[in-house]
């Protein structure tokens, strides 16, 4: 048996109305299968938000968020193969699933299809008997070997937590749609997503648009790397590209009229929300979808396998978010800036060290 406390105490909060602060949670006994990591980061995604203020009304309480982990491996369980102590390594939105599904056999753990889903790095709804999971707004994790990924060499742990969640979010789709070489990308919502997702386009190969409604926004776009940026409440600008993009990419972490994207496209174009889950502000309008032939859908976080390869990508391709790194006593803080859209553009828990 690995020596660690299971007692620590987390940042989360016990009902949607209050704010983040110190609850003493408890993390299981680590088994054979089991590394045990020191959380040295987490990122602060919208997700945390929408969880901790119920909004998506599953939330299991306590609530202690955090699904972009990054830290140092304290310790291995005998039959672990993977890591050793003092590895860098990552614990993205899951960490565990059913494996025996058809989703689990394909390797599409997000997708689980047993009884309860995928085991979610926080918020237990999904765990078998009931109890909660918590995050990473703490000091340390106990992770099963195969939920935990490898953080390259070159890539800093502030920099790797949020790709586990961001990054492969918007990688997942791109890569399942084969986007590269001669494609004309759109990019909707630049923020804690969409930064990341303009650069991931544009090391697959193709051109990319930005859409904003911040035009504050529009030179950072550019820096990622689009070619060009929009002002997505300017009409004029947005019909420049009508029926000109081969996929759309929709990061915006709230209800909104996906209408607008959808005229961009071009026939046998895509759109893709990852930002969103819940039901959008405005119906789609399906003659757009039906006189183009416009494939309209949805994507889930990425596998287990997925997010060791954006790790590794972004790593080969000098891929990184932009950070500001912040204390967990900062956290609210962060929240409502979050929020307000003040972040450039993900947030960073950063712990202090020995």
């Amino acid at each position: 048996m690995i020596e660690t406390a299971t007692k620590t105490t987390g940042y989360g909060n016990r009902d949607a109305a209050s704010p983040l602060g110190p609850i003493e949670i408890e993390r299981r006994e680590p088994g054979p299968h089991d590394v045990v990591i020191d959380i040295s980061h987490c990122g602060v995604c919208h997700s945390d938000i929408h969880q901790a203020r119920d909004e998506w009304h599953n939330t299991v309480w306590p609530c202690v968020p955090g699904h972009e982990i990054a830290g140092r491996v304290a310790g291995v369980g005998a039959h672990v193969t993977k890591f050793s102590a003092g590895d860098l390594v990552g614990v993205g939105c899951m960490v565990d699933s059913c494996g025996r599904c058809r989703s689990c056999r394909a390797g599409e753990e997000q997708y689980c299809e047993g009884p309860h889903g995928f085991l979610a790095t926080y918020n237990g709804p999904f765990k078998a008997d009931g109890s909660n999971t918590f995050g990473g707004y703490t000091s340390r994790v106990v992770v099963t070997e195969d939920f935990v990924l490898r953080i390259p060499e070159g890539l800093a742990a502030e920099l790797a937590a949020p790709l586990l969640c961001s990054g492969v979010t918007t990688y997942s789709p791109m890569k399942r749609y084969k986007i590269g070489n001669g494609d004309r990308v759109g990019i909707a919502g630049i923020g804690g997503l969409g930064h990341v997702a303009i650069q991931i386009a544009r090391a697959r190969g193709a051109e990319v648009i930005a859409f904003t409604r911040s035009p504050d926004k529009a030179a950072d776009a550019r820096r990622f790397g689009a070619s060009d940026a929009i002002v997505s409440t300017d009409e004029q600008a947005m019909a420049k590209y009508a029926g000109k993009l081969d996929f759309v990419l929709s990061t915006i972490p709230e209800s909104h009229d996906v209408n607008p994207y959808v005229k961009l496209l071009k026939r046998d174009g895509r759109i893709t929300l990852v930002g969103v889950l819940a039901p959008l502000e405005t119906p789609v309008d399906n003659s757009a979808l039906a006189f183009r032939r416009i494939s309209f859908g949805g994507s889930l976080i990425g596998s287990i396998a997925e997010t060791q390869e954006v790790l590794d990508f972004c790593a080969a391709n000098k891929i990184a978010p932009q950070v500001e790194t912040i204390s967990l006593e900062r956290i609210n803080e962060a929240f409502a800036n979050v929020i307000a859209g003040k972040v450039r553009y993900r947030y960073v828990i950063e712990q202090p060290r020995g």
